[in-house]
């Protein structure tokens, strides 16, 4: 796993909210009280109060959003009647109709004048329902507020329709106020019609430049970070190190915990009470921070469905006590396909560990069909096992990416065949299973699923491999090739000597990074999903020691790949049911659902028995799929286990923005704000630590196969935002507690001070 340095273990960054001012406390609950089921029938003292409130934060609080509280859309094909929005916006055909159909009805009951007249009137003011900011044309930011019965339109404009179709009111809308007081008094009409931030009243919204600029595209702050919305998916799991699914058609989520437990998620979000797999008894992992021993790969045959076949990789010790890295086989139960047969064991391979750390632990099949496994350099500092090290040593199966056919058995016995055309099969002096080397420890690889449409990458592997001192890098895995280490570090040398006499062939990597963005690289996926177009090829990673989200995006021309930073969108852009602005900290792994949409696994205190990871989906908050486009139907599957059902721990944005000013300021919980990383505190002081008695004669690694757990202290400073939501002010910001404070919460016995550990890690 990662490999850490602590010096303290603060695992928040918290997203910014406004905090109202007296006249906002004393405003909202009037334009509440005073507003009926259509949202817009008050009186105008109370509109003049709310606008005059909201105004002066309008223009931090538009992103597109539809009716519906999603992101807008690109119509599979184009509208006939609202065409003004066919190329992006809220309707598909089927709405478009029903709007259309709508509007026939209304100019049913107009002489030929009166459809002369007023018919362009009356379609522009139906189709807002298709415009991409809908839910502000409607004044319905918020899922509690009443949706008004007609758009928000500009002052002008409301003046012309009322002017020259004021008799369509009633048409419009059965508002009974609305209809009663309004069609004899046009300016009351059209400031009830009135938007607190003018920008978004139609038809400005349209000739809006900074709205419609880049209007679908994927929200970037000014420092050009994108901007991504999370759902929280599972919570209380002890280091989840991977997410699974059987490619079965299923749709089950299979979550490994590094103490040797593997849960099943139903497509409902529940889980099952008993789980898939329990070897804890065989599987060696300590309670210490950052111990990267454990439960640490799985991968499903590609024929699963058929065969029930699947394989697990977990550091175990032997009755010499040496520990070992163990590839196996297992099958599921016969008569419940979600247990597995824990007398089905069938081990592939045995790898012993010289040291505690660096244990790799990624197994994916390829698309070739083909069991890849990523191994670690065997530990330590700098790889200092002979001459070369053993990354440079192809007679070792340490620090490589191996290839083996779990489908067949060599002829010397090996309970698994080497595909022929293993890059080193013919040479004596290289162990044939060796597909790639000169990797230090490579955490977390995938499989690119492709391009949806034309299939382009398809295949290609992506590993993080963590660094020593200096760099955390990302690299294509390629047939036969050395990736450098412990010759070379990222783009750099690390051994001068070994450099300067190695081969000009070797793998460079597509990315790498220094220590000012992090110390310890999470390998991610490329996202190929389908409900988040905007984020299709970008391949999304992480850094488990800062927390950071990051991808990297190929130039097609130059085959280069740029970085862009990804924060946790802003409560503005993340205003959306079920999102979340927060994150627990430290990134341990990536992970890919059965229908190609991204996640994320993350802790607060990284340690294999604490129940404090969660699971989370990442989701674009400027551009989705069309409605139905992405709807799939699972397989059923047949459960014996009780079914315990999904209950979010962490509030919502929206829940967050209608927290009344009055009550309490939250608790900080073990969730971490991410947004860009930009950072900034004192250094927290050393604390004593405590020694944990583990079950090995092994002291404490240095932390999650990546040299480094230092836990930031830093927390992040985000923009504030206000809220137009007319419910409820947002909250103001919990106060950050103190270091000393952060210290209580920790588990006492798992306190283990900055020196000790450094002192371990350069062991």
């Amino acid at each position: 796993m990662n490999e850490p340095r602590y010096e303290e273990v603060q695992d928040f960054y918290t997203s910014d909210l406004k905090k109202p001012t007296l006249k906002e406390v004393n405003a909202w609950p009037q334009a509440r009280k005073s507003s009926s089921s259509s949202g817009v029938s008050f009186s105008c003292p109370h509109v003049c109060v709310c606008l005059s409130l909201l105004c002066l934060t309008g223009t931090l609080l538009g992103h597109p959003q539809c009716l519906d509280y999603g992101p807008p859309f690109q119509p599979p094909l184009p509208l006939e009647f609202c065409s003004a929005y066919e190329n992006f916006g809220c309707c598909d055909q089927e709405r478009d109709n029903s709007i259309a159909a709508k509007y026939w009805d209304i100019v049913d009951y107009m002489d030929p004048q009166g459809h002369k007249l007023c018919g362009t009137y009356i379609k522009d003011i139906l189709c807002q329902e298709c415009s991409p900011y809908a839910v502000h044309l409607y004044d319905a930011e918020n899922p509690q507020t009443p949706l008004r019965s007609l758009p928000g339109l500009c002052f002008d404009y409301c003046s012309e329709f009322h002017l020259n179709c004021y008799s369509a009111i009633r048409l419009l809308t059965g508002d009974k106020h609305i209809q009663e007081c309004c069609e004899t008094n046009r300016t009351h009409f059209c400031h009830l019609l009135q938007l607190q931030d003018e920008d978004y009243c139609f038809p400005r919204v349209l000739q809006n430049s900074a709205l419609s600029r880049s209007l679908g595209s994927a929200l970037e702050e000014r420092g050009g970070c994108v901007q991504l919305c999370l759902a929280e998916v599972a919570h209380g799991l002890r280091n989840p190190v991977l997410m699974a699914h059987a490619a079965d058609q299923t749709h089950r989520a299979f979550i490994a915990e590094q103490l040797g437990l593997v849960w099943v998620y139903l497509p409902d979000g529940s889980r099952l009470e008993e789980p898939f797999l329990d070897i804890q008894r065989m599987v060696l992992a300590t309670p210490w921070l950052g111990d990267e021993r454990g439960f640490l790969g799985m991968a499903f045959h590609p024929k699963h469905k058929d065969n029930g076949k699947f394989y697990i990789y977990y550091s175990y010790m032997d009755k010499n006590r040496v520990e070992k890295i163990r590839i196996s086989e297992l099958k599921v139960l016969a008569s419940d396909a979600n247990k597995a047969d824990p007398h089905s064991e069938r081990n592939l391979l045995e790898l012993e560990e010289p040291a505690a750390n660096h244990n790799g632990g990624q197994l994916l099949f390829g698309v070739d069909g083909y069991l890849y496994v990523f191994t670690g350099d065997g530990g330590k500092a700098g790889d200092p096992f002979g001459k070369f090290g053993n990354a440079q040593n192809k007679s070792t199966l340490l620090g490589k990416v191996l290839r083996i056919d779990v489908d067949g058995r060599s002829p010397d016995g090996k309970p698994y065949r080497i595909p022929p055309d293993n890059p080193f099969v013919s040479d004596p002096k290289a162990r044939p299973e060796v597909y790639a080397y000169g990797v230090r420890n490579m955490w977390r690889c995938a499989v690119d699923r492709g391009d949806p449409v034309t299939k382009k990458g398809r295949g290609r592997v992506f590993c993080g491999d963590v660094g020593q001192n200096r760099f955390e890098e990302i690299d294509l895995v390629v047939k036969g090739g050395n990736y450098g280490w412990r010759a070379k570090e990222g783009f750099e040398c690390y051994d001068a000597k070994l450099c300067h006499n190695s081969s000009l062939d070797d793998i460079l990597p597509i990315f790498a990074y220094g220590r000012s963005v992090g110390k310890s690289v999470t390998g991610g996926f490329v996202y190929r999903g389908c409900e988040s177009p905007n984020l299709n090829g970008l391949y999304i990673f992480g850094d488990f020691m800062s927390g950071r989200l990051m991808a990297l995006q190929e130039d097609e021309k130059t085959n280069k790949w740029k970085k862009k930073d990804i924060c946790i969108g802003s409560t503005t852009a993340c205003a959306f049911p079920g999102m979340i602005s927060s994150y627990s900290k430290f990134i341990i792994s990536f992970a890919e659902d059965e229908a190609g949409e991204l996640y994320f696994m993350s802790t607060s205190y990284p340690s294999a028995y604490a129940p404090h990871g969660s699971l989370y989906k990442l989701i674009d908050p400027a551009r989705r799929a069309p409605p139905r486009k992405c709807k799939y139907k699972p397989v059923p599957v047949k459960t014996k286990s009780k079914q315990i059902p999904f209950v979010p721990r962490a509030k919502t944005v929206l829940e967050l923005l209608n927290e009344p000013s009055t009550t309490k300021r939250p608790k900080k919980s073990s969730t971490v704000t991410a947004a860009t990383p930009r950072f900034s505190s004192k250094k927290a002081k050393k604390t004593p630590s405590t020694k944990i008695k583990a079950s090995t004669a092994k002291t404490a690694p240095s932390g999650k196969g990546r040299q480094k757990v230092k836990a930031e202290t830093k927390p992040y400073k985000g923009k504030k935002v206000a809220h137009s939501s007319r419910t409820a002010p947002a909250p103001p910001l919990p106060k950050k507690k103190s270091l000393a404070r952060a210290k209580e919460v920790l588990p006492k016995k798992a306190a283990l001070a900055k020196g000790k550990l450094e002192k371990r890690r350069k062991k």
